[in-house]
């Protein structure tokens, strides 16, 4: 699916911006007001997530940027780092760190289950069924 105009200028904005979403919205002439909500809802968009990154691999490529390359130069600061006469311990940390965010490795996983390890049973709520059990918990947490 094509982008639309609004949604190719927010693109660009977005790309050129540092990533700010709303920014992006705003440049691209979305209402300020309603700029964060637009701004999350393209980025949720398929059209929108492939054209970011089909720029992201064309900065990447134009700039010879490779992950295999990003880590090597991260050991050699950390080992930099370390090695001076009085070890910089936050860098090493810090381009650690880097190496584990390019590398994946950064994000915390938590597996959500139900009862005995299995799914998660879900059940659907009448408005009315919903308002008197936030009732109920409000009024057992003396709020």
């Amino acid at each position: 699916m094509a982008l639309t105009t609004k949604q190719e200028l927010f693109v660009s904005a977005y790309c050129a911006n540092g990533f700010n979403a709303t920014q992006a919205a705003i440049e691209a002439g979305y209402s300020p007001d309603s700029a964060r909500e637009i701004g999350s809802e393209n980025l949720t968009k398929p059209a929108v997530i492939d054209e970011i990154d089909r720029y992201k691999l064309s900065i990447a490529r134009r700039h010879g940027i490779t992950v295999s390359g990003l880590l090597k130069e991260l050991e050699e600061a950390r080992t930099i780092a370390l090695s001076c006469e009085t070890p910089q311990t936050s860098a090493a940390v810090s381009a650690t760190m880097s190496k584990a965010k390019l590398a994946g490795l950064d994000k915390q996983v938590i597996e959500h289950t139900g009862a005995n390890g299995g799914p998660i049973q879900s059940v659907q709520l009448s408005k009315e069924d919903f308002e008197s059990m936030k009732k109920r918990v409000i009024d057992e947490a003396d709020i």
